[in-house]
Protein backbone atom coordinates (compact mmCIF):
# COMPACT_ATOMS: atom_id res chain seq x y z
CA UNK A 1 0.00 0.00 0.00
CA UNK A 2 1.41 3.39 -0.89
CA UNK A 3 1.15 6.53 1.21
CA UNK A 4 -1.93 7.76 -0.68
CA UNK A 5 -3.31 4.70 -2.43
CA UNK A 6 -6.80 4.38 -3.84
CA UNK A 7 -8.56 1.30 -2.62
CA UNK A 8 -11.95 -0.12 -3.47
CA UNK A 9 -13.82 2.13 -1.01
CA UNK A 10 -11.69 5.29 -1.08
CA UNK A 11 -8.15 6.36 -0.31
CA UNK A 12 -5.76 5.49 2.48
CA UNK A 13 -3.28 8.13 3.62
CA UNK A 14 -0.42 7.36 5.99
CA UNK A 15 0.78 10.46 7.82
CA UNK A 16 4.51 11.22 8.00
CA UNK A 17 4.20 11.12 11.80
CA UNK A 18 2.97 7.52 11.61
CA UNK A 19 5.98 6.47 9.53
CA UNK A 20 8.27 8.30 12.00
CA UNK A 21 6.71 6.53 14.99
CA UNK A 22 7.05 3.11 13.33
CA UNK A 23 10.71 3.83 12.48
CA UNK A 24 11.50 5.11 15.98
CA UNK A 25 9.95 2.14 17.73
CA UNK A 26 11.75 -0.26 15.39
CA UNK A 27 15.09 1.43 16.07
CA UNK A 28 14.69 1.19 19.85
CA UNK A 29 14.18 -2.58 19.54
CA UNK A 30 17.73 -3.02 18.22
CA UNK A 31 20.30 -4.28 20.72
CA UNK A 32 22.85 -1.59 21.50
CA UNK A 33 20.45 1.34 21.03
CA UNK A 34 20.13 3.19 24.35
CA UNK A 35 17.56 5.64 23.05
CA UNK A 36 16.66 8.26 20.52
CA UNK A 37 18.19 11.72 20.29
CA UNK A 38 15.62 14.33 19.46
CA UNK A 39 17.27 17.67 20.11
CA UNK A 40 15.99 20.52 22.26
CA UNK A 41 12.43 20.51 20.98
CA UNK A 42 11.91 16.85 21.83
CA UNK A 43 13.62 17.27 25.20
CA UNK A 44 11.35 20.24 26.00
CA UNK A 45 8.29 18.18 25.01
CA UNK A 46 9.36 15.42 27.39
CA UNK A 47 9.92 17.93 30.21
CA UNK A 48 6.28 18.91 29.82
CA UNK A 49 5.38 15.28 30.41
CA UNK A 50 4.35 14.52 26.85
CA UNK A 51 5.77 11.40 25.21
CA UNK A 52 7.11 11.98 21.72
CA UNK A 53 7.14 8.61 19.95
CA UNK A 54 8.73 10.07 16.83
CA UNK A 55 11.63 11.59 18.77
CA UNK A 56 14.89 11.31 16.84
CA UNK A 57 13.26 10.53 13.49
CA UNK A 58 12.82 12.63 10.37
CA UNK A 59 10.99 11.25 7.36
CA UNK A 60 10.24 12.25 3.81
CA UNK A 61 7.33 10.32 2.38
CA UNK A 62 6.34 10.30 -1.26
CA UNK A 63 3.57 8.41 -3.01
CA UNK A 64 5.43 5.10 -2.95
CA UNK A 65 8.76 5.73 -1.23
CA UNK A 66 10.15 6.96 2.06
CA UNK A 67 13.53 8.27 3.19
CA UNK A 68 14.27 8.13 6.90
CA UNK A 69 16.86 9.83 9.11
CA UNK A 70 17.31 8.27 12.56
CA UNK A 71 19.20 9.94 15.43
CA UNK A 72 20.26 7.46 18.11
CA UNK A 73 22.27 7.12 21.29
CA UNK A 74 24.22 3.86 21.56
CA UNK A 75 25.10 1.83 24.64
CA UNK A 76 28.72 2.06 25.77
CA UNK A 77 30.62 -1.04 24.66
CA UNK A 78 28.49 -1.68 21.58
CA UNK A 79 30.14 -1.84 18.17
CA UNK A 80 28.65 1.27 16.58
CA UNK A 81 28.93 0.08 12.98
CA UNK A 82 27.02 -3.12 13.80
CA UNK A 83 24.34 -1.25 15.74
CA UNK A 84 23.88 1.21 12.86
CA UNK A 85 23.59 -1.58 10.25
CA UNK A 86 21.07 -3.43 12.43
CA UNK A 87 19.04 -0.24 12.87
CA UNK A 88 19.00 0.31 9.11
CA UNK A 89 17.83 -3.24 8.46
CA UNK A 90 15.19 -3.29 11.22
CA UNK A 91 13.74 0.12 10.33
CA UNK A 92 13.60 -0.65 6.60
CA UNK A 93 11.92 -4.03 7.11
CA UNK A 94 9.42 -2.77 9.68
CA UNK A 95 8.35 0.35 7.78
CA UNK A 96 8.03 -1.55 4.49
CA UNK A 97 6.03 -4.36 6.12
CA UNK A 98 3.65 -2.08 7.99
CA UNK A 99 3.11 0.61 5.34
CA UNK A 100 3.86 -0.94 1.96
CA UNK A 101 6.16 1.99 1.18
CA UNK A 102 9.54 1.31 -0.42
CA UNK A 103 12.19 2.64 1.97
CA UNK A 104 14.99 4.05 -0.20
CA UNK A 105 17.21 5.37 2.61
CA UNK A 106 17.72 4.86 6.32
CA UNK A 107 20.42 7.27 7.46
CA UNK A 108 21.63 6.54 11.00
CA UNK A 109 23.17 9.41 12.94
CA UNK A 110 24.87 8.43 16.20
CA UNK A 111 24.45 11.42 18.51
CA UNK A 112 25.90 10.05 21.72
CA UNK A 113 26.99 7.16 23.91
CA UNK A 114 25.10 6.10 27.02
CA UNK A 115 27.54 5.39 29.81
CA UNK A 116 25.97 3.37 32.63
CA UNK A 117 26.04 5.10 35.97
CA UNK A 118 28.20 3.35 38.51
CA UNK A 119 26.67 2.78 41.87
CA UNK A 120 28.85 4.18 44.62
CA UNK A 121 30.57 1.60 46.77
CA UNK A 122 28.78 1.16 50.02
CA UNK A 123 31.10 2.01 52.85
CA UNK A 124 30.21 0.38 56.10
CA UNK A 125 30.59 2.79 58.94
CA UNK A 126 31.02 1.45 62.41
CA UNK A 127 28.58 2.95 64.85
CA UNK A 128 30.11 5.43 67.23
CA UNK A 129 28.36 3.90 70.19
CA UNK A 130 27.48 0.32 71.01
Amino acid sequence: MANDEKVKYGTVKIANEVVAIIAGLAATEVEGVAGMSGGMTADFTEMLGMKNLSKGVKVEVGEKEAAIDIFIIVEYGSKISDVAKNVQKKVKETVETMTGLNVVEVNVNVQGVNIPKEEPDKVEVEPRVK
